[in-house]
């Protein structure tokens, strides 16, 4: 039998049982579906913190506790404004250092509240993370020295807090301190998940005050090239590592950064893969479950054909062919379902979604498989009937 004949028959075959056939591919359906909406998830979300770590500005140098590794307990910082120092004259240009010291804390006007992340700093950010201001000025090195209770307002809080009024000179309540507003950010949206429009940055020193501490959490270091980030990783951990002997610190570049979270995310896409996979292996029982009956159905029918000159191979590829018809239509089907619902994740949802063609392509070569190697029993046992005894069979 002909390739193209065997391949029509095996369709026919198929839509003599609508309905069983459905059934049997609902499994690597559901299988295939979710392998390709959780990897385009896993997907979208390492894209999102690549443009978050990208968006934080270049060659950038990053000071941080610990050890930044998977499954690694956190470390609480020693850091403090006097390792800013240090920092600074030890790279020669004390404005390309900015230190930050964060909480989430709710900002007052009158009865409007906001929900915002106070970033106590130094007059060094707009320069270090190339950041720009709507309105207004950004606090100086004399407001960091004297504590002043000043503050520069990120997008999100300036809208809901001063709707329709300049915010420039109003003051604001955090933490029941008083502020006065000097500037207003520019818009940048989001980046590690985290919305930067809803920031609120106030003197790193009146920030301490605030929250009660004296460290800093990090330290940020703008290389002034791509060719000098090794040589001012290597002295930035020289300066950290002789002030603070007895903890671990990391310099870490933004390529450290992507690839740490990228590996996190990699193991966790794969482990969800993993487990919405076990439909598929499902869904490949149930192929085979159904073909075994289909075998025993059609006992008389492959005992004729083999009388009338059928080959082993001819029947063998006959019901193989019928078992992978069923898995790839449920692939193509749970591609068309999984690419769906991953436009619709990431049109109508918080969590991102990036369709990949890997993705893709995996899975309808997985349905394949999965057809082949269920479908191989089935076929066999067809294929090595004996043609008097499968006539007889009643």
């Amino acid at each position: 039998m002909r390739l193209g004949e065997a391949i029509r028959v095996a369709w026919e075959a198929l839509r003599a049982n609508k309905l069983r056939s459905g059934l049997t591919m609902l499994g690597v359906v559901i299988g295939v579906a979710s392998v390709v909406l959780l990897v385009a998830i896993g997907s979208g979300a390492r894209d999102e913190v690549t443009s978050g770590v990208e968006s934080l500005g270049s060659n950038i140098l990053f000071v941080a506790p610990g050890n930044l590794s998977f499954g690694s307990a956190p470390s609480v910082s020693r850091l403090g404004l006097e390792d800013v120092r240090r920092i600074g004259d030890a790279i020669g240009d004390p404005r390309r250092v900015a230190a930050t010291v964060a909480s989430g804390e709710i900002a007052r006007v009158g009865s409007r509240r906001a929900t915002v992340n106070v970033n106590g700093t130094n007059e060094t950010i707009p320069l270090v993370f190339d950041r720009t201001l709507s309105r207004g000025a950004f606090f100086t090195a004399a407001d960091v020295e004297t504590r002043r209770r000043v503050a520069v307002l990120g997008a999100d809080p300036a809208d809901s807090l001063f709707p329709d009024r300049d915010p420039v000179g109003k003051s604001i309540t955090v933490g029941g301190v008083r502020f006065r507003v000097i500037g207003v950010m520019s818009r940048v949206g989001t980046a590690f998940g985290v919305a930067r429009d809803a920031e609120l940055f106030v003197p790193v020193t009146a920030a301490q005050r605030l929250f009660g501490i004296s460290r800093v959490d990090g330290i940020a270091v703008k290389a002034p090239s791509t060719e000098e980030i090794d040589e001012e990783q290597a002295i930035i951990r020289e300066v950290v590592t002789r002030a603070h002997p007895d903890q671990e610190y990391q310099v870490l570049t933004q390529q450290d950064i992507l690839g740490v979270v990228g590996r996190i995310l990699g193991i966790l896409t794969l482990v969800l893969a993993s487990i919405a996979g076990i439909s598929l292996v499902v869904g490949g029982v149930g192929v085979m479950n159904i073909m075994l009956v289909s075998v025993s159905e059609r006992t008389r029918e492959i005992g004729l054909r083999k009388a009338v000159g059928a080959r082993t191979r001819d029947v063998l590829r006959q019901f193989l062919l019928e078992a992978v018809a069923l898995t790839v239509s449920g692939g193509v089907v749970g591609i068309l379902l999984g690419i769906g619902g991953a436009l619709l994740v990431g049109r109508f949802s918080p969590v991102p979604a990036a369709i990949t063609g890997w993705s893709v392509a995996l899975a309808f070569g997985v349905s394949v498989a999965v057809g082949v190697f269920f479908g191989v029993w089935p076929a066999r046992k067809a294929a090595r009937m004996q043609p008097i005894m499968a006539l007889r069979y009643e």
